[in-house]
């Protein structure tokens, strides 16, 4: 084999390396965004997607329904929160959480300050999460009958289509999170008050 021949194999392997440690590179990028360990916020080619509005009536008198949704993050989290919600830091009407939600990839961790607006509105607004800007509200409405729980808010990332790729991903997810915690929030406050 002559040194022409060795070169060119030489150059194929160290561009297999190159590409592999790519590779493992951009899994490895992922992991950390998905998880919400990294929070890229650059603000350039910010794109903003609208998060609902989506309507929930609720059997329960909004003071009920607040109170189901305010308790684990004022007063003591209850142990069957514990896998989903740290409170890091508690005040009269607003809080720094933690939101453990399980999806594909592992846990991913929301940090979020939440405020409380007795007795009909509660909001959140992302410190770290997969995307660098999320805001969102619970609007408790009385109805005849007992309460709509409108959820609504704003989820922008960075880069432009690259990013918005991204926030369609999230934004399924975070969807589907919401959905599943209000579904909690109706059965316990209807329990409440029957």
């Amino acid at each position: 084999m002559g040194a022409g021949a060795v070169a060119t194999r030489l150059a194929r392997v160290r561009r297999l390396i190159v590409a592999s440690v790519g590779l493992v590179g951009v899994r490895w990028l992922y992991r950390l965004l998905a998880r919400g360990s990294l929070t890229i916020d650059t603000g350039l080619g910010r794109r903003l997607r609208q998060l609902g509005p989506v309507r929930f009536q609720i059997a329960a008198p909004r003071d009920v329904v607040f109170d189901v949704i305010a308790t684990p993050y004022l007063g003591r989290t209850p142990r069957a929160l514990q896998s989903e919600l740290a409170v890091w830091e508690r005040g009269s009407d607003m809080v720094l959480a933690a939101h453990f939600t399980q999806v594909k990839c592992g846990t991913t961790t929301t940090v979020e300050t939440v405020r409380f607006h007795r007795p009909d509105r509660i909001d959140f607004r992302v410190v770290r999460a997969p995307v660098p800007h999320v805001v969102e509200s619970f609007v408790l409405d009385p109805v005849e009958g007992g309460t709509q729980l409108t959820w609504l808010g704003e989820l922008g990332t960075d880069f432009w289509a690259l990013g918005s790729w991204w926030g369609g991903r999230v934004a399924r997810q975070w969807e589907q999170a919401v959905r599943r915690s209000l579904a909690a929030v109706t059965a316990e406050a209807e329990r409440r008050a029957a």
